[in-house]
């Protein structure tokens, strides 16, 4: 008995809305059912945004510094695409030796709460001000303009615009974003099944998610100080 061999299973745009309609007990029948259910995949992919990290849409990027300048665009080219900063970290390169420095992430409070957001230094925490095209700001200002910071970004996923297009993401949240697809359209046009089809989409997303997570080496070790007599 022969396997296939292959690992290109992909579905596009028009194959998950079939889906999601034969979930809901309903057929793809007019062009407008195809407008409709592309709204709500995008409006999905927006949701998964909200939900926590997605680890396929980090992206780094490097931002060369100018001396004194304290904010700076996280993404030139596309602005509005970048979601939020997962960490950064200043590089300095001595003698040909790269050395990197890692920042600390502080809330917009604090960074109102620095007396002289001027003063130079190598930059040590940044603010991330979350607008419709976010802006990162350093403190201290940049001494130099030959260190160079790098951003992991969390991107925004590539929208749905054609029926032909396939999606930014891996296989294995392909059921996931099978039944939330479902789940919307189930709110518009089939509102019986829609207390099922979410809890089945619940319980997809969080087996997808729980696959989606950093996986580190970890150590406990017991605190026997009590037991630890003079």
């Amino acid at each position: 008995m022969a396997t296939s061999g292959s690992k290109n299973f992909e579905l596009d745009v028009a194959e998950y809305i079939e889906e999601a309609f034969e979930r809901c007990g309903l057929e793809l029948r007019t062009a407008y059912d195809l407008k409709t259910a592309k709204r709500s995949l995008n409006l999905l992919l927006a949701e998964w945004a909200n939900r926590g990290l997605n680890q396929w849409t980090i992206s780094q990027t490097s931002i060369a510094l100018t001396q004194g300048t304290t904010s700076y665009d996280l993404d030139a080219t596309n602005p509005t695409a970048v979601i939020d900063v997962l960490d950064a970290f200043i590089r300095r390169t001595t003698n040909g030796t790269p050395s990197d420095l890692q920042m600390n992430q502080i809330s917009r409070s604090e960074y109102a709460a620095i007396p002289d957001k001027t003063a130079q230094g190598r930059p040590s925490q940044y603010f991330v001000d979350k607008q419709i095209t976010p802006t990162i700001y350093l403190y201290n200002a940049p001494e130099n303009s030959t260190d160079v910071l790098y951003v992991n970004r969390i991107m925004r996923m590539d929208d749905v615009d054609a029926s032909t297009d396939t999606l930014q993401m891996p296989f294995r949240f392909y059921p996931c974003l099978s039944a939330g697809l479902a789940y919307y359209l189930s709110l518009k046009k089939a509102p019986e099944r829609t207390g099922m089809l979410k809890q089945l989409y619940e319980e997809e997303f969080e087996r997808a998610l729980s696959q989606d997570e950093d996986r580190a080496s970890f150590r406990a070790t017991p605190d026997t100080r009590a037991y630890d007599y003079a």
